[in-house]
């Protein structure tokens, strides 16, 4: 049996699942196969979760509808009692949607309010992924009938009114408490807020054999182990602290516990050594609180070049606590120039607000950006669209890896390839734990992950951390969680 970690992390655009449906057709599938498994996949989680209860069916005019069809079918042969209603009339349905229409022998009522009376359980078959355009009218007071019922809610694919692909509400949407998909999740179902209006999201097999991934070549995928875990670098008898990584972070005068949360991130996560560059008048801060630190003066530009000279500090994190100044753009820029893997976050971002092609052109090497949505307005201002649009299209201007944070943090590479992350707590909603993802994402590519692998493994263990201390967690806690991590990870 495949572990959740170990389970497939492809997400499918709702252009690609489409693409997925006539692959798996040409290959011999029929498209009413696809629908009866697609609509007894749904009925198979129902009852794997509710008992027998009267149930309100809302079928749309598409194949969303004609699973819905089916699912009525399956559950009245089973002795739920069903009610369906039916968006448009059931003469003007056509293909497999008719087909199913056709095998369902009780009434057709009309998709109004009335359908919902009576009902413990509503199925919502009307639109799934595809729709294009909000919900108004008629249908959007009865959505909004709907979810100021009790009656839970199973949306069939994705809630109707939830664009598939950003996970935006069009207009209004269905409160889902389970919503079962086929074959493969979409970017809806895991950003927000689609990830909170889908509920629970159930993944149903319905025939659609694996090879079509190869033909689709989909480069969007869920932040989980299986996408990096075959990267993570596991000490040997052999090793030493400079094999380990010896790595630098950049430490301010004033605002000093950035950086130390950054260090200690990125001991925990598995450096083998850490450097704070510090400004002069800091250095006692930082070296009496940081046992295990070394602890560099730097009162100039200059000095940190000079530290950089030290081919064995692998990779340099540059911007916690820092400063928005010309010295912290020195810094950043001095590290960019060494060609090593570098991070650059918090204040880094902001000495180069409004001028992103300078930071682009300055970069000889890996590069993670690890931007909140205000940073990253600051430095890509002229971007739109979805969250996971516009990192990707920050990725490919600044050729870096854009780490794009919040509760469904997109990590996105300049090749094209994008990773969400669905494991992150509120609990992470705290002042420094951007900066102990800083030191983890450094950690990783000192131990010489690549870019995106060190990103997305950073930003899934982060997550985790939080989740393992739970309720009161502040950003000092995260670190000394990382080892619990890393241990279930490895084994």
């Amino acid at each position: 049996m495949t572990s959740p970690a170990d389970a497939p992390t492809e997400l499918l655009s709702v252009a690609e699942m489409g693409r997925a449906d006539q692959a798996a057709i040409a290959s011999g599938v029929p498209g009413e196969t696809l629908m009866e498994n697609a609509g007894a996949g749904v009925v198979r989680h129902i009852m794997e979760r509710w008992s027998a209860r009267p149930v309100a069916v809302l079928c749309g005019p598409g194949n969303n509808g004609g699973d819905g069809f089916v699912v009525a079918r399956h559950l009245g042969k089973a002795g739920w009692p069903v009610k369906l209603g039916l968006l448009g009339s059931r003469e003007a349905l056509k293909g497999d949607a008719a087909i199913m229409a056709q095998r369902w022998d009780q009434p057709v009522k009309a998709l109004d309010e009335n359908v919902l009376t009576g009902a413990a359980l509503v199925v919502d078959g009307v639109f799934g992924a595809g729709l294009a355009r909000p919900i108004t009218g008629a249908l959007a007071a009865l959505f909004e009938r709907l979810n100021a019922d009790d009656a839970p809610v199973v949306a069939i694919d994705m809630p109707s009114g939830l664009d598939g692909d950003t996970g935006q509400v069009l207009g209004v949407a269905p409160q889902a408490a389970l919503t079962v998909t086929f074959f493969r999740r979409k970017p809806g179902h895991l950003l927000l807020p689609g990830r909170l209006v889908c509920g629970e999201v159930a993944t149903a097999d319905i025939g659609i054999p694996a090879s079509v991934l190869a033909e689709i070549a989909p480069q969007t995928y869920e932040n989980a182990p299986a996408l990096w875990r075959a990267h993570l670098r596991i000490p040997t008898l052999l090793d030493h602290k400079y094999t380990r990584g010896h790595v630098v972070v950049s430490g301010g005068a004033e605002m000093t516990g950035a950086a130390r949360l950054a260090a200690r991130a990125a001991m925990r996560a598995g450096a083998g050594m850490v450097t704070i560059a510090s400004a002069p008048e800091a250095v006692p801060i930082y070296a009496t609180e940081m046992a295990g630190v070394l602890v560099q003066p730097v009162a100039r530009p200059a000095d940190f070049v000079a530290l950089l000279e030290d081919t064995r500090k692998v990779a340099i994190l540059v911007g916690p606590g820092n400063g928005v100044s010309d010295a912290t753009r020195a810094r950043a820029l001095a590290a960019l120039a060494t060609g090593r893997p570098v991070v650059l976050d918090a204040d880094a971002l902001t000495v180069f607000a409004g001028s992103a092609d300078a930071l682009a052109g300055a970069r000889r090497g890996d590069c993670v950006l690890t931007p909140h949505e205000g940073e990253f307005a600051r430095l890509f201002d002229h971007l739109e669209g979805s969250k996971l649009e516009r990192a990707r299209a920050a990725a490919s201007e600044s050729g870096a890896v854009v780490v794009l944070k919040g509760g469904d943090t997109v990590v996105a590479a300049p090749d094209g390839r994008a990773a969400i992350t669905s494991n992150a707590p509120a609990w992470l909603a705290t002042a420094g734990a951007g900066d102990v993802l800083a030191g983890m994402v450094l950690a990783h590519l000192g131990q010489g992950l690549p870019a995106f692998e060190a990103a997305c493994a950073a930003v899934w263990q982060h997550g985790a951390a939080a989740a393992r201390f739970g309720p009161g967690l502040i950003a000092e806690d995260l670190p000394d969680q990382i080892p619990a991590v890393l241990r279930d990870l490895i084994g």
